[in-house]
């Protein structure tokens, strides 16, 4: 029995009377050298959700009503509990918070739990406080200031006392300290102010604030900068020695005209087997950073604390500095490189016969951009496919590959969403000029088939040798959602078969590949993704249900995700045959937190991303208030309809602003009804919409409805 379990048998005997952290280390007799590992111990018994801390700091045994979780914050002052192990969030109204801020990690009693109903419950005890700053607007008084904050996840405003405000004025962002965080009984929160980032309309600034308030970094530590001055800018010869020798394989790296970090190149050769038929020689070659960020060097320790690269309309905030991610760690053409390589023997139905993991030395001949490829392979271009003449017979191959890989994935039933992602354009002053859907085509296709198979095989590999290792996991979605979608479904005559309490991805695809094409495809689309799991990293092969496939991991980008660097080591371990009992030992102690701390800061980066995005849509709209445009329903509330432009902008028409009759929703239907004309406005119809305003602040953007398109019912706005 461990100590862990000794604690919490200890908890859950009869004789035990509960205790607050002393009182219980002195009972145990817990030498004083070892106390902080104890209190470490029931820390994570209380993330665990089997004990709790009552009002009074004492430690008591979690029963059903009594859980563990994370506080979601809104800006009206109630919010919900997040517990990793119920389906549903715990509501908690405003009254129940005891002042919770959004991230907390909070102990919550369940105080009702009916079948169909969201449980309602109370914040009994703040077991961790996530907050520490908030990025906001300075506020000036006489004899004192306050910040309202940026995130609509925080519901009070803090107050600042005249002489910690550091001479802020109205309309400045700032960063503000807490210092206390108030309560839910009247008492704000207080702090003071720790950086003046500049004024709300200064170029900039609107990014400058997501990235505080997400606390993302941006200046690297002394002691980086300093590794990074000592690595070289060419490969080492002696680097060189004990790998394959591939620069004389003809290879490509291809990437979006702007890319400067270039972690992966592909090669191909194609032949005929004895019964005639093709197979093909694939290689997916990956930058070696591993070779250059070394283990609990500051470089990694600095890598692992980023978890990702966060790319941002007008930065890019690296995981790894540009001096390595555009320099040596660059698969850029015509230098020799370090690399990976997954070299893998692939038939004609899509199958990996064999494959060959290495260290490799390799030299790109071309750094290929998606447009010219797709030129190449999708349009036929002569005067493309002249100037990259020796290339297009592998081109072509590649694309013959491709497809087959695709066949084989979409066969067992793997999901593709084909959401159009959005670029937007800046101007100098980092002011939106253009909003447009950027478009996948049968280039970045390639590339996409060509990574997903190479980090299948990898993880396949892994498994089988049972490394220690971090896989890239997605979960079979709850029985109860994919129920709740099959009810949604059927508003448009759709249905779903499940077989007993799971669905198989292959019926999420069938659905998907019927409603392609038809108004509502982008609403089912969307409402089928958010049925679905959350993928994350994890230490064990859990399959991946999106992709049908059941080993999966992130092998092919090691400059900008910390996972794939983590097992490129492991992998170059094993290999050089070093990956001995010690070393695994090592590894199953760090693999969960890094698999943990990689899923959470991806969230983060993710999140990041869409609000700077959201930001700059409105930005750009702003210039377009009364304009007319055409969109698609994308949404229906009991407040609004949401519409989705061409451009991929998305905005709202408030119900209370359609003019003509009183619409309300009709949840069974999925439809708004007019009260008394009966006519129906319904998901995925045309209509024509006014830009009616843009909050900057909000990132909201409101349209009002003008004219449908799709419906005898045409709703006119007055």
């Amino acid at each position: 029995m461990d100590h862990k379990e000794m604690v919490l048998e200890f908890i859950s005997s009869k004789d035990y009377s509960p205790m607050k952290y002393k009182e219980m280390a002195t009972f145990m007799q817990v030498p004083k050298e070892a106390r902080e590992e104890f209190r470490l111990l029931l820390e994570d018994l209380l993330r665990e959700g089997k004990v709790f801390l009552d009002d009074k700091g004492r430690y008591r045994l979690a029963g059903s009503e009594f859980k563990t979780g994370t506080f979601l914050g809104t800006k009206k002052g109630f919010g919900f509990v997040s517990v990793p192990e119920m389906d549903t969030d715990i509501y908690v109204s405003e009254e129940a918070t005891m002042g919770a801020f959004h991230g907390d990690t909070v102990s919550v009693r369940i105080d009702s739990e009916e079948t169909g109903k969201r449980p309602e419950g109370t914040v009994v005890k703040i077991l961790e406080r996530n907050t520490k700053e908030i990025v906001g607007t300075f506020q000036k008084s006489k004899n004192y200031g306050f910040v309202v904050p940026d995130s609509q996840k925080l519901s009070s405003d803090v107050f600042v006392p005249k002489e910690l405000t550091k001479g802020a004025v109205n309309g400045q962002k700032v960063v503000v300290t807490l210092t206390s965080y108030g309560d839910n009984k009247g008492h704000s929160p207080e702090g003071r102010i720790t950086e003046i980032l500049g004024h709300i309309n200064d170029p900039g600034v609107d990014i400058l604030s997501i990235v505080r308030a997400y606390g993302l970094p941006e200046q690297y530590p002394d002691d980086v900068y300093k590794e990074v001055e000592g690595i070289p800018d060419e490969v080492d010869p002696k680097d060189m020695a004990g790998r394959a020798d591939l620069r004389n394989v003809q290879m490509v790296t291809i990437d979006g005209e702007d890319a400067k970090d270039l972690d992966d190149a592909v090669s191909l050769t194609k032949e005929v087997d004895g019964d005639g038929k093709p197979f093909y020689h694939l290689g997916v070659h990956i930058a070696d950073v591993s070779n250059y960020v070394k283990e609990k060097s500051p470089l990694d320790k600095e890598a692992l604390k980023r978890g990702t690269s966060v790319y941002l309309t007008d930065r890019v905030i690296p995981m790894i500095p540009h001096k390595l991610s555009n320099g040596i760690c660059s698969l850029n053409q015509g230098c020799d490189r370090l690399a990976l390589s997954c070299l893998m023997d692939i038939d004609s139905k899509g199958n990996v016969v064999s494959h060959r993991i290495c260290e490799s030395v390799i030299k790109v001949d071309r750094r290929m951009n998606y447009s010219d490829v797709k030129k190449i392979i999708e349009d036929d271009d002569e005067a493309t496919k002249k100037e990259y003449e020796e290339l297009v017979p592998m081109f072509l191959e590649m694309e013959e590959l491709a497809l087959i890989l695709r066949a084989k994935r979409r066969s067992r039933g793997s999901i593709d969403f084909d959401f159009p992602e959005s670029k937007i354009t800046l101007d100098e002053k980092g002011k939106a000029i253009d909003v447009k859907p950027y478009e996948r085509n049968e280039a970045t296709k390639l590339i996409e088939d060509f990574m997903l198979i190479a980090n299948e095989t990898v993880a396949e590999d892994a498994f089988w040798q049972e490394l220690p290792f971090i896989y890239r996991s997605h979960e079979n979605p709850d029985e109860e959602k994919m129920k709740k979608l099959g009810v949604f479904i059927n508003n448009f005559g759709y249905s779903i078969k499940m077989s007993g309490d799971e669905v198989h991805p292959k019926e999420l695809q069938k659905l998907l590949t019927k409603v392609s094409g038809k108004p509502e495809e982008a609403l089912i689309d969307r409402i089928t993704l958010r049925s679905m799991k959350q993928a994350k990293y994890t230490v064990s092969s859990e399959g991946h249900f999106g992709l049908a496939a059941r080993y999966y991991c992130h092998f092919t980008s090691p400059i900008r995700r910390y996972p794939d660097l983590q097992i490129h080591r492991i992998i170059k371990e094993n290999l050089r045959g070093k990956l001995t009992d010690k070393r695994r030992n090592h590894y199953d102690k760090i693999l969960y937190e890094v698999a943990d701390a990689s899923s959470r800061l991806e969230r983060r980066a993710d999140e990041a991303e869409r609000e700077v995005d959201k930001l700059k849509k409105c930005e750009y709209m702003i210039k377009h208030i009364g304009e007319e445009f055409e969109g698609v329903i994308s949404g229906l509330t009991n407040y609004g309809i949401y519409v989705e432009l061409p451009n991929t902008v998305e905005g709202m028409i408030r119900l209370a602003n359609i003019s003509g009759d009183y619409y309300y929703f009709d949840e069974p239907s999925y439809k708004l009804i007019g009260e008394h004309t009966r006519k129906e406005i319904r998901l995925g119809e045309r209509v024509i919409i006014r830009v009616a305003s843009c909050d900057r602040f909000l990132r909201t953007i409101d349209f009002d409805l003008v004219k449908v398109l799709d419906t005898q019912a045409e709703a006119k706005d007055e």
